[in-house]
């Protein structure tokens, strides 16, 4: 059971939610008592497991298929999705992709494609729900930075320089939303258990601050926390166990 509340629960909205730590974010975000859309890009089978766990649980959700870098797409998800759930209150801008590379191997294709995936869809995504938010004078945004945001990481140059455009575009979502009490804040993980870091070098597990890599159900808690909290904002939690400290 979650030691958070939100009351009244609100549609969540969480791009590219079908595995790793989108997963775990909507399971999450179910777990307290929020509808929750689970979007996804291709594999629709690992999006409607997430909702099966969801429904299972007694929840509500949906999978609904966009590739979110698309305004078109972008804007027919979330007209399907307001239509299923009822409006926006939450989103978790998730969705991303991250290419590893060796430095001397960074491509402008391979830069053009991270930024649409890991920034351009969180700023459409955005857009899309706002009226939404705006309207209801609620909102919970949610931005997946990352650790490389400030230290580099170890994916790629494009992949560090999205994730710490995701925090400057937090910054003025929260600057800009307050009187519509809508928060914005990001999650920067560091090292989670996840698919994209699996072809990734990495050092040995015990060697890490913990002793351990993190679970995406860790971030999953942490943003539960993000949206029960109404008086927090621009703002990044560093989920990192200790590699980056604040």
């Amino acid at each position: 059971m979650s030691p958070f509340t939100l009351d009244p629960p609100r549609h969540a909205l969480v791009t590219g939610a079908g595995r790793g730590l989108g997963r775990a974010m909507a399971l999450a975000l179910a777990d307290l008592g929020c509808p929750v859309t689970v979007n996804y890009l291709r594999n629709r089978e690992a999006a409607e497991a997430v909702v099966g766990e969801i429904v299972r649980r007694g929840g509500a959700a949906v999978a609904l298929a966009a590739d979110v870098a698309d305004p078109q797409q972008a804007a027919a998800l979330v007209t399907a999705a307001r239509a299923a759930l009822g409006p926006v209150g939450i989103l978790v801008n998730n969705a991303g992709i991250g290419n590893a590379r060796p430095v001397f191997e960074n491509t402008v294709e391979d830069f053009d494609a991270t930024f649409a995936a890991n920034v351009r869809s969180a700023f459409i995504v955005t857009q899309e729900v706002l009226p939404d938010m705006r309207e209801m004078e609620f909102g919970r945004l949610v931005f997946l930075s990352s650790i490389a945001a400030v230290n580099g990481g170890v994916i790629s140059t494009p992949y560090a320089a999205s994730k710490a455009a995701l925090v400057g575009m937090m910054h003025h979502y929260a600057a800009s939303l307050m009187r519509w009490k809508i928060t914005a804040n990001a999650l920067a993980p560091a090292f989670i258990e996840t698919d994209m870091l699996a072809g990734v070098p990495l050092p040995p597990p015990e060697s890490m601050p913990l002793g351990r890599m993190g679970r995406p159900e860790e971030v999953g808690t942490l943003c539960q926390a993000i949206v029960s909290c109404g008086f927090m904002t621009g703002q990044t939690l560093h989920v990192s166990a200790g590699r980056y400290m604040t």
